[in-house]
């Protein structure tokens, strides 16, 4: 019941002037901005925009960490990329360096994201 909310709230984000680019002038929104609009879409306060943004946000970040993927309908999926140990160079020496294997965040955008952004 709780996540339904949330994805009504990302679907706001969808639709809203955040997700577009503004005339091909693209502009870098922070966390505070996004709470704004969150609080205007959604008709909440700040307080319980920030709660539903920050709620959002840890969800996705646990459930990444479990190795799980979130996928959100019309907005896109959030995966974990496995990459694995390599064998590197030191520019300066020519050392070669074991680099770790790790694990990356991705995230692939859904179509009405898409559709958005491109207008």
């Amino acid at each position: 019941v709780i996540i339904r909310k949330y994805i009504i709230i990302i679907k706001f984000l969808i639709k809203s002037k955040i997700l577009n680019n503004q005339k091909k002038g693209y502009r870098i929104v922070n966390k505070t901005e996004l709470v704004a609009v969150v609080a205007q879409k959604a008709g909440l306060t700040k307080a319980d925009s920030a709660k539903a943004v920050d709620a959002i946000l840890e969800a996705v970040s646990e459930t990444l960490a479990s190795n799980e993927e979130v996928r959100i309908a019309g907005f896109g999926t959030f995966s974990v990329a496995h990459r694995k140990a390599t064998t590197g160079r030191n520019p300066r020496t020519g050392e070669e360096l074991q680099i770790a294997a790790s694990n990356l965040p991705k995230f692939k955008p859904g179509k009405t994201l898409k559709d958005s952004v491109n207008k």
